[in-house]
C-alpha cells in the first residue's frame, strides 16, 4: 500500500476518534459545571438535611420492585404536600374524582387533584417488557401544574388542589376525528373562581388548554404565571443508559434550540428569557411539550439526576414550564403534545420540534436535516406500504445509498488500483534518487502525471460521502421508525441483538456481543484486505507491514464502538460494507484485464 493511501486510512481513524473526542465536553465546561453544583449543592444543604432527617424517622419497610419503591415516594411526597393557605384554601371540594379518556392512540386518566392528567398511557407503543407506555411518573395528581405568587405572598401551586369536576361521569370516549372537552373550575369566596379546560382529539396526540382567573387578576403578582408540566418521564427501554443518554429539557427561542441536559448527579436549573415558541421534556422516543398561543416572557427548565450516569437504577428528572401573562381577562392558553417522538406527528405543532432528535453535528446540520427530514423519512414511509419489515427496507435504503454513492467509490477503488499499479516505479525512483529527496518528489509527480494519477483521489471521495455516514450514524440510532421493529434474530432494531453472553465483562464492550455487529466487523475486514490488495499493498516495507496490522485493529475498534447501538444501523453498514466489497472485486478484476493492455508509462 502506497504512502498516500496510507496517509488516507490514518485520516479516516482520526476522524473516527474526533467524533468521540468533540462530542464530550470540554475541561473547562466540567469545571464550570462542578462550580455551578457546589454552589447549588451549598443552598440546598440544609433542605435536604431536614428531608433525611424526616425519610429516616419513617418506619423501615422492604418493597419487593422499583415500581413499589416508587409508589412509596410519591406516598411520601404526597403526605408532605404544603397545605394551601390563602384566598386559595377557601376551596370547598374534599373528593378525590378522576375521569379515563379513551382514544384510538391513547388512554389518559384526568384527575380533579391539580386538574390535569395523571396517567398517560399510548395505545400503539409498548415498553420492552411488553406493557403500555406510561409517560407519567408521578399518577398521584396533574402532571401539569400552574404556580404564581399570590399579593398574600403565598406560593399557589394548584398541584396541591381540589378542584370540581364540571364534566359529567368517569369516563369519556372519542372515535377517530372527534374532539371533547374536560372542564375543572374552583370556586372561592366572593365569586371568584378558576377554570381550566381541556380540549382533546381523537385523531392526534395534541391537546388545548384554556386557563382564566376570574375576578383573580388583582390577586396575582405581576398578572403573570408559571405553567408547566412538572412529572418525570417514565423510561421504556429495556437499556436505561442509552434512554438517560437521550433525556433532557428543550426550549426553542429566538431560532434556536437550548438543551438542557445534567452530566452528573445533582439538581440545577436553567431559566431562558424572553418569547418562546415552546418548552418540552424528552427522552429516547417520547416526549411531552407545551406551545403557548398567548404571549410569553420567559421558559424555566429544571433537571435532577440522582445517581451515576450509567447506572440503571439512577433517576432522571426534568420539568419544563413557560411563565405567561394572563390577558385583560385573566385568560391563558397553551397547545400540548404527549406523545411519540414521530416526525409526521410532532411537526404538526412546531415544524422545528423535530429538531429534539439527533441526527448529527450542529455545523453539519445544513446537510442532515434536510437529508433526514425529505429522504430518509420520506423513504421509510413510503416503503413500509410495500415491505412490511423494517430489516427489508434498511437493507433496500443501504442498495440505494450505496448505488448514488458507487460514482464516487468507483473513482476512489481505480486511483487506489492504479496507485498500486505504480509501486514498482515508485520504488526504482526511490532507490534512485535516495539521497536527493526533491528530485524523488519531482520524478514522483512527473510519474503521476504521465499515468494520469491523483495522488489523493482515493481519499476524497471516501471524505464526501461522510456527511450521509456521519447522519445515518446518528439518525438511526435515535429514530423511533426502526424502534422495536424485528428482523432475523433482532427482537428490536432500535436497540442492540445481542446472541453471544459472555461469562465476563470487557471494558467498552460490556459482556455481550452482536450479532450484526460481528458480521459487519467481518466484512470490514474481507473488504480491508481486497482493498489493500488493489492498492499494491502487498509489499514488505515497514509501512506496508504497518497498514497490513491497521486492516484487523480497525474493524476490531468498531466491534467496540458499534456493539452497544441499534441493531439497524449495524445492518445498515453491513450491507453497505457487502456492497463495497461485491464493487471492489469486480473492479479489480476488470483492472488486471486492462494491465497488459495498459502499462504505465516509466
Amino acid at each position: 500500500m502506497d504512502k498516500n493511501t496510507a496517509t488516507g486510512f490514518v485520516l479516516i481513524f482520526l476522524l473516527m476518534l474526533g467524533w468521540f473526542y468533540f462530542t464530550m465536553p470540554s475541561e473547562e465546561e466540567l469545571a464550570q459545571q462542578r462550580r455551578d453544583q457546589a454552589i447549588q449543592d451549598s443552598l440546598e444543604q440544609v433542605a435536604q438535611s431536614q428531608q433525611d432527617t424526616l425519610l429516616n424517622e419513617q418506619p423501615e419497610q422492604e418493597p419487593s420492585s422499583d415500581s413499589q419503591v416508587r409508589e412509596q415516594t410519591i406516598r411520601e411526597q404526597r403526605e408532605n404536600i404544603t397545605e394551601v393557605q390563602g384566598l386559595f384554601s377557601t376551596g370547598t371540594v374534599t373528593e378525590e374524582k378522576r375521569i379515563e379518556v379513551t382514544t384510538p392512540l391513547y388512554t389518559a386518566t384526568f384527575t380533579n387533584r391539580g386538574a390535569g392528567p395523571a396517567s398517560f398511557l399510548l395505545n400503539e407503543y409498548d415498553k420492552w417488557d411488553g406493557s403500555p407506555v406510561q409517560l407519567i411518573g408521578d399518577t398521584t395528581r396533574s402532571a401539569y401544574n400552574i404556580g404564581f405568587l399570590s399579593v398574600e405572598n403565598y406560593n399557589v401551586e394548584t398541584q396541591n388542589i381540589l378542584f370540581e369536576q364540571i364534566t359529567s361521569g368517569s369516563s369519556l370516549n372519542l372515535a377517530e376525528g372527534e374532539q371533547r372537552e374536560i372542564r375543572y373550575e374552583l370556586s372561592l369566596e366572593d365569586g371568584r373562581r378558576v377554570a381550566i379546560t381541556y380540549l382533546l382529539s381523537g385523531s392526534n396526540y395534541e391537546i388545548d388548554v384554556d386557563i382564566q382567573f376570574i375576578g383573580l387578576q388583582d390577586y396575582i403578582v405581576g398578572g403573570n404565571i408559571d405553567f408547566g408540566w412538572t412529572s418525570p418521564l417514565r423510561f421504556t427501554e429495556k437499556d436505561h443508559t442509552q434512554d438517560a443518554l437521550a433525556t433532557a429539557a428543550y426550549v426553542y427561542a429566538g431560532g434556536e434550540l437550548e438543551q438542557f441536559k445534567l452530566d452528573e448527579a445533582g439538581r440545577d436549573e436553567m431559566t431562558i428569557n424572553g418569547s418562546i415558541d415552546w418548552a418540552a421534556t424528552k427522552t429516547k422516543f417520547f416526549t411531552q411539550l407545551i406551545k403557548p398561543t398567548t404571549e410569553t416572557d420567559a421558559a424555566i427548565l429544571t433537571g435532577e439526576v440522582t445517581g451515576s450516569i450509567d447506572n440503571q437504577n439512577t433517576e432522571h428528572r426534568y420539568t419544563s414550564s413557560l411563565r405567561t401573562n394572563l390577558d385583560d381577562q385573566g385568560a391563558s392558553s397553551f397547545r400540548l403534545y404527549v406523545g411519540p417522538m414521530k416526525y409526521r406527528e410532532i411537526v404538526k405543532v412546531d415544524e422545528r420540534a423535530y429538531d429534539m432528535v439527533d441526527i448529527g453535528w450542529s455545523w453539519l446540520r445544513w446537510f442532515s436535516e434536510p437529508f433526514v427530514r425529505w429522504l430518509v423519512i420520506p423513504f421509510f414511509e413510503f416503503m413500509s406500504g410495500f415491505a412490511g419489515n423494517f430489516g427489508v427496507i434498511i437493507i433496500v435504503f443501504a442498495s440505494l445509498v450505496k448505488l448514488v454513492l458507487s460514482p464516487l467509490t468507483y473513482k476512489s477503488y481505480k486511483s487506489m488500483a492504479a496507485m498500486g499499479e505504480l509501486q514498482p516505479q515508485m520504488k526504482e525512483i526511490q532507490e534512485k534518487y535516495k539521497d536527493d529527496p526533491q528530485k524523488q518528489q519531482k520524478a514522483t509527480m512527473d510519474l503521476y502525471r504521465k499515468n494520469k494519477v491523483n495522488p489523493l483521489g482515493g481519499c476524497l471521495p471516501n471524505l464526501l460521502q461522510f456527511p450521509i455516514l456521519i447522519t445515518l450514524w446518528r439518525y438511526f440510532q435515535n429514530s423511533i421508525l426502526i424502534r422495536q421493529e424485528e428482523f432475523l434474530w433482532a427482537n428490536d432494531l432500535s436497540a442492540p441483538d445481542y446472541i453471544i453472553n459472555l461469562p465476563f465483562e470487557i471494558p467498552f464492550l460490556g459482556d455481550q456481543i452482536a450479532g450484526f455487529v460481528l458480521l459487519m466487523t467481518a466484512a470490514m475486514i474481507v473488504q480491508s484486505r481486497l482493498t489493500g490488495g488493489m492498492s499494491g499493498g502487498g509489499g514488505t516495507s515497514p509501512m506496508a507491514g504497518q497498514m497490513k496490522v491497521l486492516q484487523y485493529i480497525f474493524p476490531f475498534m468498531l466491534l467496540f464502538i458499534f456493539n452497544n447501538f441499534a441493531a439497524g444501523l449495524s445492518l445498515y453498514y453491513l450491507v453497505f460494507n457487502v456492497l463495497s466489497i461485491i464493487q471492489q472485486f469486480f473492479i479489480k478484476r476488470s483492472i488486471h484485464g486492462d494491465k497488459e493492455s495498459k502499462p504505465a508509462k516509466a
